[in-house]
């Protein structure tokens, strides 16, 4: 006789939309505040920076440790050090006059922050059927891009008015509710294996990359979704110095984007019962290339309009909240074996793409031209990348297809 497997409990989607959301917040709520704290700390603007590339790295890197030791250890403990981390981290940022520590502040809390979203989607992996792991995983991935584009609002408000050290206490107080929360109602989702040392971790990162599934879905998803940081960063170049538009319509500017990709992982939850999630994978990348390549040709041309260039960006963003969480679904379905492990993976890929796509913006002399290319060969990339995905899939489907 057997018995029915329980479903595995929930946690508030609510929790995880915090803890997700604030890695990606404090990344970039600290940049409208560079100036105040280097002119406090005696330092230059270029020496200041530094506190942002070290949180990048830190994102980026620290999800390589939590997916494997979640593996080993549990969701729960695992994500508590990352929030503890995230405080202290947030604390002496608040605290310090020395750059050095705000440098070392910034990468601990980084460390920390990244738990959130390496964490939170495995979670979801844990506890969802396939009926609802894409439409919970779609609202995940929309906080995660959202963060960077009300981060700069939030912060430029609070240093004008507070000042800076009050960002990083906004922080700490953010980073203290969320540990405060996952203590009471934060349940274990995973059944953890005990074990973890770095033979057995290096084993299962390199069979994630040995995967052309993984590789096709996991980098395709990467470029398709933090491409947008590269609009991000010339944001303001694009709407103050070439159309002319004042500093603080920024702001909503970049609020319109973030309707376009809430848009699309609503349309997503809607469609995926009627759509399979190739279908809408391949759809929204493809709206995504449509208006990124419309983008480029009004640029060349010299017909770039405010409505144009917001319609556009809505569009790609629409694209992006259709694709993303699809090829976040597809990623962790690799292997279910090493969820922890895919999903930080999947979150470091995905940072190390911002990050390259970002610094690319800044090479040309033209940033609405630098945008809008580093926008649509992304996007081609994420295609071919889910291309070759699909295919290594449906051959592994066959079965004729060898056991491996």
């Amino acid at each position: 006789m057997t018995t029915a497997l329980r479903p595995k409990p929930l946690p508030p989607m609510w929790l995880l939309v915090m803890v997700t959301m604030s890695g990606t917040l404090a990344m970039h709520m600290f940049v409208p505040a560079l100036p105040y704290s280097a002119a406090e700390l005696h330092v230059t603007a270029g020496q200041v920076q530094m506190t942002i590339s070290m949180y990048i790295i830190g994102l980026a890197v620290g999800q390589l440790v939590y997916g494997p030791l979640s593996d080993a250890i549990g969701r729960r403990p695992a994500l508590m050090a990352g929030l503890a981390l995230y405080l202290a981290g947030s604390v002496t940022a608040a605290l310090t006059s020395d750059l050095h520590v705000l440098v070392v502040a910034r990468l601990v809390q980084a460390l920390g922050g990244c738990a959130g979203l390496a964490l939170g989607r495995a979670i979801v992996r844990d506890t969802s059927d396939s009926q609802n792991v894409v439409p919970r995983l779609a609202l995940l991935s929309l906080m995660m891009m959202i963060g960077p584009g009300l981060a700069p609002v939030l912060g430029s408000l609070i240093a004008a008015t507070l000042g800076w050290r009050t960002i990083f206490v906004v922080l700490a107080g953010l980073g203290s509710f969320a540990l405060l929360c996952c203590w009471y109602l934060l349940p274990e989702t995973t059944r953890p294996s005990g074990q973890l040392n770095v033979r057995s971790v290096l084993a299962d990162y390199r069979r994630l990359l040995g995967s052309a599934r993984f590789l096709g879905f996991a980098l395709g998803g990467g470029m398709a979704t933090t491409s947008i940081y590269a609009f991000i960063a010339a944001a303001p170049f694009i709407f103050v110095t070439e159309l002319h538009r004042p500093l603080h319509e920024v702001g909503i500017y970049l609020g319109l984007m973030i309707a376009g990709m809430s848009l699309g992982n609503a349309l997503t939850g809607r469609l995926s019962r009627r759509l399979s999630i190739d279908q809408l994978l391949q759809g929204g990348n493809v709206l995504s290339i449509t208006s990124s390549s419309v983008l480029v040709i009004l640029t060349l041309l010299g017909y770039l309009s405010l409505p144009a260039v917001l319609a556009l960006i809505f569009l790609f963003s629409c694209g992006i909240g259709l694709s993303g969480p699809c090829a976040l679904t597809k990623s962790l379905s690799v292997n279910p074996h090493i969820t922890g492990s895919a999903a930080g993976l999947y979150g470091f890929i995905q940072m190390t793409a911002g990050a390259i796509s970002t610094s690319l913006v800044s090479l040309g002399a033209d940033p609405s031209l630098s945008a809008a290319l580093v926008l649509l060969a992304a996007v081609v990339m994420a295609h071919i990348g889910f291309r070759v995905a699909l295919r290594q899939e449906k051959v592994q489907s066959s079965p004729f297809a060898p056991n491996v």
